[in-house]
């Protein structure tokens, strides 16, 4: 639910800015999806870092 809602905010935001700075709303919607597909990979790769470990390992020990 969150990711669709973030998605769709930070497509609508990357068109008006698009059309007010780049006078082109298309390129704003590009570059607000490429903005989308980065904080999606970004948040994935932080659910699944370290699953099951509790302890903060640094990779000093062996």
């Amino acid at each position: 639910m969150w990711l669709a809602l973030r998605t769709i905010a930070v497509l609508v935001a990357g068109g008006i800015l698009g059309a007010v700075h780049l006078s082109s709303v298309w390129l704003g919607v590009l570059i607000g999806l490429l903005v989308s597909l980065g904080l999606f990979l970004a948040f994935e790769a932080r659910k699944g870092s370290n699953p099951g470990r509790d302890e903060y390992d640094d990779g000093a020990r062996l």
